[in-house]
């Protein structure tokens, strides 16, 4: 009987080389809305440069329909559109595979490889021969291989025109152009290779509840969502797309609609801590603000989060992590800010940090942030990535509840403030860590003097210590609060599992089909993946179930792990670090590789 995961019918990667700045984007992603819309699963990473025009940049798409969404490391189809490359592109192609090229020119002989096909197509020539001007063949170009492709891989052809229609149904000339381009690739590759090949695509049903989403503009919307009126940034990469989208949907949604005037106030910074600046500002008068930064950005910002911490006032930041230190690669992921969100600042400070694993966490996440940091009155931070951030993820469709009103925290009214003797800011009277906050312009009685220097509880300046003390021991036990409030772990448990595998974020997708592969291989494995910070005690209890727990992450210097080791009791020597850091988004062989051989080199 033929395995399940023998058959590539709709299991397979494709790898698409180009460069910057040609217009292949477009292309590529009309491809796999194509596939998505024939109702198989599938994935999109774009792999770009950091620097000009002209550099190279590679698309790839994963189709899987058993739903998995993490990075593979080999292809079974390369599309080498730029000559810089090919030797690097046709090393990452697996024995047995295509490698699809522009047979213009010559394909280097000393380049070519055993167990691999090569199909030539003369793309250029095509487009020099059916389009005129520089860059309309240029982009045409990029139609054609999709045309190409669609025979090879067997893509519906109704599909892919409909997508058309739907993208230029108003531009004829541009519409005529690219079904023009679409059939030169289609028919040549229907005339001159065996179509399709033995990878290729038929419809399912797997994608009907589904969307195309990526990590930025969830968030973006989430902050809608949540009531978030203020934004203050500046630009950095990977989280400029955050901006953007929030900017778009509140031109749509924040405008009144007899005045016509906006209902919202998005300020481009003269720097990362002047941003910050702004929504704290915005947050102790009472709006819901936000920022969108990236590591570098969190670095400037680290006083004013401290002043924010200590003052009480709430703010969220998305941090959308990229690989680092200092500038480092502004266009590859990581997760080397874990430890830098949740102690930002100088001083004994901790926060509230969300950990969104996809573009539906990071739609939710955002606003669970909101309410968060006013519940708590704290900088709340949602800690994304490049890769959840500015990639396309297939997601279920986002759910709004219109019954959904914001938690705004313990925020006196006039009334209740009218009623009390005297308010003081920062007198806990409930015990848990929480003291009641007013808003300006509420009520006389309500104005007080917020300090980041040092206070007492009543809100006045002291250097005393034990009323510095009182203080800080109180904005711990807020934060031991704050642990029973955020989101909870997410479990994947299995019988007779004797390890265990912690992990944050991004690494979700490979530690999943990890799991699956081991579970084949008869190694069962439990999988807490936590989605926030503080811990809960259950954290600490999945921890101690397992003699060994596997903590997978991607940085090098296993923060994931250091921040367990700290902020819980687990035994130190039953944690052991599985690493991935070089820029790329983890795969699932990472997962597998770091598990089995610790487990090898234990004899288990």
């Amino acid at each position: 009987m033929r395995d399940a995961f023998s058959d590539r019918t709709n299991d397979f990667g494709l790898k698409i080389a180009t460069v910057n700045g040609t217009g292949s984007a477009s292309a590529n992603g009309l491809l796999m809305q194509a596939i998505f819309r024939m109702g198989v699963p599938v994935s999109g990473k774009n792999i770009f440069p950091s620097n000009i025009q002209g550099l190279a940049t590679w698309y790839e798409i994963r189709v899987s329909r058993h739903g998995y969404t993490a990075r593979v490391p080999v292809f079974d189809l390369m599309v080498a559109m730029n000559g810089e490359t090919y030797a690097k592109d046709i090393a990452e192609v697996r024995p047995g595979g295509h490698l699809l090229y522009d047979s213009s020119w010559p394909f280097p002989g000393e380049l070519r490889r055993e167990g691999v096909t090569f199909l030539g197509v003369p793309l250029a020539q095509m487009c020099v021969e059916h389009f005129r001007g520089s860059r309309e063949r240029v982009l045409m170009k990029n139609i054609a291989y999709v045309g190409v492709l669609s025979a090879l891989l067997d893509v519906d052809m109704g599909i892919l025109e409909a997508l058309l229609r739907e993208r230029f149904g108003r531009k004829q000339a541009l519409m005529d152009s690219n079904l023009l381009a679409l059939r030169l690739g289609r028919d040549f590759a229907l005339e001159q290779f065996d179509c399709p090949l033995p990878i290729r695509l038929q419809k399912m049903d797997a994608t009907g509840d589904m969307i195309l989403l990526d990590g930025n503009t969830a968030a973006a919307l989430g902050c809608l969502y949540a009531g978030a009126t203020v934004a203050a940034w500046y630009p950095i990469t990977p989280s400029t797309s955050l901006m953007d989208g929030f900017k778009a949907f509140c031109q749509r949604f924040r405008r009144d609609p007899e005045t016509g005037k906006n209902r919202y106030c998005i300020v481009q910074a003269e720097d990362e801590l002047a941003a910050i600046g702004m929504v704290i500002g915005a947050g102790w008068a009472g709006a819901r603000a936000f920022t969108s930064t990236s590591g570098p950005g969190i670095s400037l910002m680290n006083e004013f989060i401290g002043l924010a911490y200590y003052a009480e006032i709430p703010a969220v930041l998305f941090d959308i992590q990229r690989a680092g230190p200092s500038t480092g690669m502004p266009t590859r992921t990581q997760q080397g800010d874990l430890l830098a969100t949740a102690y930002a600042s100088h001083g004994d400070t901790k926060h509230v940090c969300l950990y969104p694993a996809n573009p539906e966490e990071c739609f939710y996440m955002a606003r669970q942030a909101f309410d968060l940091a006013e519940r708590f009155q704290t900088p709340v931070f949602v800690v994304s990535d490049l890769d959840i951030g500015m990639n396309d993820w297939m997601v279920p469709r986002l759910s709004w509840d219109d019954s959904y009103r914001p938690d705004r925290g313990k925020v006196l009214t006039a009334e209740e403030l009218e009623a009390m003797e005297t308010f003081y800011r920062y007198l806990d009277r409930d015990d848990d860590g929480i003291t009641p906050r007013t808003l300006p312009g509420v009520h006389p009685k309500g104005a007080y003097f917020t300090r980041g220097s040092g206070h007492n509880k009543l809100g006045d300046y002291t250097e005393d210590p034990a009323e510095y003390t009182e203080v800080m021991e109180r904005l711990a036990r807020k934060l031991e609060t704050a642990a029973k409030a955020v989101p909870r772990p997410a479990f994947r448990t299995r019988d007779r599992a004797r390890c265990g595998i912690v992990a944050v974020g991004g690494c979700d997708a490979a530690v999943l089909e990890a799991a699956d592969v081991l579970d084949r291989r008869g190694i069962p494995v439990d999988y807490m993946r936590i989605r926030a910070f503080p811990f809960d005690t259950v954290v600490e209890e999945f921890l101690k179930a397992h003699e060994l727990n596997f903590i997978v992450e991607q940085n090098r210097d296993a923060q994931l792990r250091k921040l367990l080791t700290v902020e819980t009791c687990a035994p130190k020597e039953g944690l052991t670090s599985v690493r991935y850091y070089g820029g790329l988004p983890m795969s699932c062989h990472h997962v597998l590789d770091g598990v089995l051989g610790s487990l090898e080199a234990l004899g288990a």
